[in-house]
């Protein structure tokens, strides 16, 4: 498991950022139908920022263990949406978050040849 990490381990951590930059760029996208255009344009950069970071990281890993990451935007979803968008996090939330990771660490780890 850890040679699959240390084999993907820059690719790894620029999809993990590619998934940040992604979820705040979505995040301003959102706040910009309260708070005006410069929230759209804010969350354009941010959103293209991440999906080239997405490209680059296409090239130190194999898509097989890299694209599952994405999957993290769903848990950095949740977490920006109740700390800033005030949105209740339900058990059944947590449950999810908490598959999410697991079978993100499991397919990442299962690339040993």
């Amino acid at each position: 498991m850890i040679e699959s990490f240390k084999k993907n381990r820059k690719g790894i951590v620029l999809m993990l950022l590619s998934s940040i930059f992604v979820c705040i760029g979505q995040l301003e996208w959102k706040m910009a139908t309260t708070r005006g255009f410069l929230f759209i344009l804010i969350g354009f950069v941010l959103y293209g920022i991440g999906a080239l970071l997405m490209i680059v990281a296409y090239r130190f890993g194999k898509l097989s263990i890299l694209q599952p990451m994405l999957s993290f935007n769903y848990v950095l979803s949740i977490l920006l949406a109740a700390y800033y968008l005030d949105e209740h996090i339900t058990n059944y939330k947590i449950a999810g978050v908490f598959i999410i990771i697991l079978g993100v660490i499991l397919i990442a780890g299962g690339d040993i040849e």
